[in-house]
């Protein structure tokens, strides 16, 4: 998923950022308030951590901002602060988790699934789409126990389709969830067309895909009842 790093510690925000896109997240990073604000203005992130020291204006401010503009990302304060008071007005604010530093990246890793989880209705990271079964956490998807050999970019594609089944989703959409905001110049709906056409070929080796659907002039569906 896409995360928006909002941290004006250089090395904090460089480490953050090579251990997410390990974890396969797309990031990127704002070193201010006013280019955190710039980048949620543009882009529909899935994640912001978001520091309260900011050198150019208070992180609780900035949360409630967004709040306030309707931004769905779903929100973790990243911040030195140790107050209680802090805490409380950041959760009341609209935050969804709270770390204090220094933190384990690996529980931050684990809070961002069990965020995922909770805004999506999973108990557990097994979902079920046809005959197939997806494991948001190891990102495999399995038939009958046997892995089907998706790439990256296919198993995101995937994965965000059957997250938000039911729903039509764009390819410009799809596009910025896998690559981030891209330039007008830049959007391609063949990237997402072309993976559709793969994941059905290598999905459709071992059952029919009837529930990954075309759009017409819109985008993909994944269709469950």
């Amino acid at each position: 998923m896409t995360v928006l790093i909002v941290e004006d510690e250089r090395t904090l925000a460089r480490e953050l950022g090579i251990f997410l896109h390990q974890q396969n997240f797309t990031c990127t990073v704002a070193r201010s308030a006013r280019e955190a604000r710039e980048q949620l203005a543009d882009t529909p992130f899935d994640f912001v951590l978001l520091d309260l020291g900011l050198p150019d204006g208070d992180g609780l401010q900035l949360l409630a901002e967004a709040k306030q503009n309707e931004i769905t990302a779903a929100f973790i304060i990243l911040t030195a602060r140790g107050a209680v008071e802090d805490r409380i007005g950041g959760l009341e604010l609209g935050a969804d988790d709270y770390l204090a530093k220094p933190f384990s990246l690996p529980e931050l890793l684990a809070r961002m699934h069990a965020i995922t989880r909770r805004r999506f209705g999973l108990h557990k990271p097994l979902v079920n789409c046809g005959l197939f079964h997806l494991d948001l956490q190891s990102r495999r998807v399995l038939f009958e126990g046997e892995e089907v050999g998706l790439s990256v970019k296919e198993f995101d594609v995937l994965s965000y389709l059957v997250l938000h089944k039911n729903r039509v989703l764009t390819r410009l959409q799809l596009t910025e969830h896998i690559w981030g905001n891209l330039p007008a110049s830049g959007f391609d709906s063949n990237y997402i067309d072309a993976h559709i056409k793969n994941l059905r070929k290598k999905l459709s080796q071992y059952s029919e895909v009837e529930w990954l659907e075309t759009v017409r002039g819109v985008g993909y569906r994944v269709r469950q009842a």
